[in-house]
């Protein structure tokens, strides 16, 4: 690793956990009902309407049935008018390019996308959504999915602080409070820094502008000018990268430098991917009493993705054994950046493009300014690995952290088997309901995964949209639905999934992976309300020290691998082995 590399990544954490503290503290202020320093003065009003116009009686509080059933409700509304607002968008206001209605399963696969906080992307932005749909659909939605995982996960960490308790907190509230005080103000801030480097921000129609020297197309016709796609992407970039979203206004995401113009916003944009959840771990310590809980999981968290981050750079950078047999030089040096550049931004480099890539698959986010597809067989088993991790590395906003403490209930559920004891998190005893419950959590998405992988590969629809045979075009069709299966929405691109079977399978994929996970997980926020508190004592494992991250590291680790090892063998490792050896 270069000196300027390794500065860079140093930089990037080191900034990354300085704001953990003070933005984690400010959301557990938001949650407990605190004083915002009044901000609460000004947006309060809202507040109170917004329940008002709702129908919300915000002291009222729900058990963990009905905060689900709230959750499912206001997923399938949104789900439904996302689905509508698509197939009828032609007749809608804010369409200056006359774009025509999206074809029913695309509306279907994209409305699952976004209301998961997927946003998994089988069209082209640019030349699919209208203005209105990419800003009051896709960009609603990244605000809604976002707010409503940060609504279960802090319902999950009542269940684990209170004591004797019925309740875990009120959906709406929950919701309200998150679109109002850490979401929308954030999303404000990043949007204007987005549009000083330049991003663009505007209700115009496309520009055509002439081009600087002339070409010809594929039929020898003269082509002397070019359409320049504008239009409210700043505001969309902005919470597609804090909501870990992902879902980008252009087709090719953050690679355009209309989405990401600058070093300077690239820094920013990856910045904001790993924020919000980094900082939820410290939010966690605090609403448990314990702020040493919240480390110890931000340690194992940033412990698992460092060396995967460096595998992927490494990879990159060696570059490809082909080209070195060529007497390609491929050393980095003042003159040029070597390694492997394909499908990578000059600007960027390999630096900037596999730390985007390492931390977009590790939070689930899907974002990208570099295409995976084009990474080394190593270089991309790392972002489809990071996902396989069952959205824990970070993960999403609040879906990565409650899946990450659904690991720390087996850790210590593990734990307490090897000294014969009943397990205990945080004077909560872990008894066979939560086991069960956290079984269904870690068990489905793998199921969700590799079953449908495995159909994908045998029917003719799934084979049709492969551009790669052997084992690249495996691995494709498995980063795909890892990707769906993990609320990630990132491609292999040489995968033409923009199809009835995908869009289809897809969206099933996407819809099971997120809810069935979060009612699992609303039931044990249910269980362990109920529960009185334990007191510790000789026997308890303390769930704050370097070997207790060590085993979570471990439980982690180990579920992942065990699961996906053979169908990454199919894929990137074998594909390594054939670039090692001069094959195809």
């Amino acid at each position: 690793m270069t000196a300027n590399a390794l500065l860079q990544i140093i930089l990037y954490f080191v900034v990354l956990l300085a704001l953990a503290k003070p933005l984690g503290a400010w959301m557990a202020r938001v949650y407990e009902g605190k004083s915002l320093f009044g901000l609460d003065r000004i947006l309060g009003p809202v507040e109170r309407l917004t329940y008002r116009l709702c129908g919300v009686r915000a002291g009222e509080e729900m058990d963990w049935k009905g905060y689900a059933f709230a959750l499912l409700l206001f997923s399938v509304v949104s789900l439904i008018v996302l689905y509508l607002q698509q197939r009828v968008q032609q007749w809608l206001p804010l369409n200056p390019q006359q774009l025509g209605a999206v074809t029913p399963d695309s509306s279907f696969n994209t409305a699952a996308s976004f209301t998961t906080n997927t946003n998994w992307q089988g069209y082209g932005g640019e030349s699919t959504m209208s203005y209105l749909t990419q800003m009051a659909g896709l960009a609603v939605h990244n605000f809604g999915s976002a707010a409503a995982g940060m609504a279960v996960l802090v319902a999950f960490i009542r269940g684990l602080a209170r004591r004797n308790a019925k309740t875990i907190g009120n959906f709406w509230v929950d919701l309200t409070r998150t679109h109002l005080y850490i979401l929308l103000p954030l999303a404000l801030v990043l949007a204007l820094v987005l549009v000083s480097q330049g991003m663009v921000q505007t209700f115009s129609s496309y520009k055509t502008v002439p081009l600087v020297e002339a070409t010809h197309d594929a039929g020898g016709k003269p082509v002397t000018e070019q359409v320049l796609a504008v239009g409210p992407v700043a505001s969309q970039i902005a919470i597609k990268q804090l909501g870990t979203n992902g879902g980008g206004y252009y087709n090719v995401n953050s690679a355009h430098p209309f989405e990401n113009p600058t070093p300077l916003s690239n820094f920013f944009e990856v910045l904001s991917i790993l924020l919000i959840p980094a900082a939820l771990c410290y939010t966690f310590g605090r609403m448990v009493g314990d702020t040493r809980q919240g480390w110890a999981v931000l340690a194992a968290m940033t412990l698992i993705l460092l060396p995967l981050l460096a595998l992927c750079y490494s990879a990159e950078q060696r570059g490809n054994p082909a080209l070195d047999r060529l007497g390609v030089d491929q050393q980095s040096s003042a003159s040029q950046p070597g390694g492997n550049m394909e499908g990578k931004e000059v600007r960027y480099g390999i630096t900037n493009s596999t730390l985007w890539a390492a931390t977009t698959t590790a939070a689930s986010n899907g974002s990208v300014n570099s295409m995976h597809d084009s990474y080394t067989p190593l270089g991309g088993l790392v972002p489809l690995f990071l996902m396989q991790f069952s959205e824990t590395i970070f993960g999403g906003v609040g879906s990565g952290l409650y899946g990450m403490l659904i690991f720390v209930i087996v850790a210590v559920f593990i734990a307490g088997l090897m000294v014969g004891r009943t397990p205990e998190y945080l004077g909560k005893k872990i008894e066979s309901y939560e086991i069960k419950m956290a079984s269904l959590v870690v068990l489905i998405m793998p199921l969700i995964v590799l079953l449908f992988t495995a159909i994908a590969v045998v029917v003719p629809p799934g084979l049709k949209g492969l551009a790669n045979p052997g084992a690249h075009g495996f691995s494709e069709i498995l980063y795909a639905f890892t990707s769906m299966g993990n609320n990630n929405g990132s491609a292999f691109a040489g995968l033409s999934a923009n199809t009835p079977f995908y869009n289809v399978t897809g969206g099933i994929a996407m819809l099971f992976s997120r809810f069935w996970l979060a009612i699992p997980t609303l039931a044990i926020a249910g269980s362990l309300a109920k529960k009185k508190l334990v007191p510790a004592g000789p026997g308890t494992l303390p769930t704050h020290a370097p070997l207790f991250v060590v085993l979570l590291i471990g439980t982690v680790v180990l579920v992942g691998a065990l699961t996906f090892f053979p169908a990454l063998a199919l894929g990137p490792i074998v594909e390594h082995l054939q670039m090692l050896a001069g094959g195809n």
